[in-house]
């Protein structure tokens, strides 16, 4: 069992930068692929960004370039940094666990988060 609780979302400018932390418990946090997943007003969750335990990433192409994402297996914590902010970024943002192999292109993930508010205005 892994739970996972976001933070660092919040209320930015458009062009301003946030960072996302999601402290996940237990042991295996290291086995997970971590993802974080987005869902605006009216609209289907989409993926983000996703980062094997080996280091490989994916990013939806409307982030790239902008969004990062990183994991410290030592503190059990995945991170979302958040560059040139965009109005249309603005969505709830969830952290999630997946086991398994690596799978950029998947939903399908075992454990989410609660999930943290990010809206950018313009």
């Amino acid at each position: 069992q892994v739970q996972l609780v976001e933070s660092g979302g919040g209320l930015v400018q458009a062009g301003g930068s946030l960072r996302l932390s999601c402290a996940a418990s237990g042991r295996t946090f290291s086995r997970y692929q971590m993802g974080w997943f987005r869902q605006a007003p009216g609209k289907e969750r989409e993926l983000v960004a996703t980062r094997s335990s080996g280091g490989y990433t994916y990013y939806a192409d409307s982030v790239k370039g902008r969004f990062t994402i990183s994991r410290d297996n030592a503190k059990n914590t995945v991170y979302l940094q958040m560059n040139s902010l965009k109005p249309e970024d603005t969505a709830v943002y969830y952290c999630a666990a997946k086991s398994g192999g690596w799978d950029p292109s998947t939903k399908l993930y075992d454990y989410w988060g609660q999930g943290t508010q990010v809206t950018v205005s313009s």
